[in-house]
């Protein structure tokens, strides 16, 4: 089964919640089938900062990047998912 390399930016609610501490949120409850290869920050303005985060999933998976945006939606301290590509991964 082939596995894609989905590029989200993860925008937080308020410029207090640090890109790290989302990002852990966000390891600690992703479900099963999706891994998170890689992560960092970027600066947007005014302090504020997304979480960038490249995430592994099943190439089949239904509905696409959908599941893994409203899932990243449901996260405490999220405002907005913008998904920015997606790849697949050899």
């Amino acid at each position: 089964m082939a596995r894609v390399a989905v590029v989200v930016k993860v925008y937080p609610d308020d410029v207090s919640i640090e890109p790290k501490t989302l990002a852990e949120r966000i390891k600690s409850k992703l479900p099963q089938g999706y891994e998170v290869l890689a992560e960092g920050e970027v600066p947007i303005a005014f302090g504020l900062k997304a979480l960038k985060l490249v995430i592994a999933m099943n190439e089949e998976t239904e509905g696409g990047t959908e599941e893994v945006e409203q899932f990243l939606r449901n996260i405490e301290g999220v405002q907005e998912v913008e998904v920015e590509s997606v790849s697949r991964m050899q």
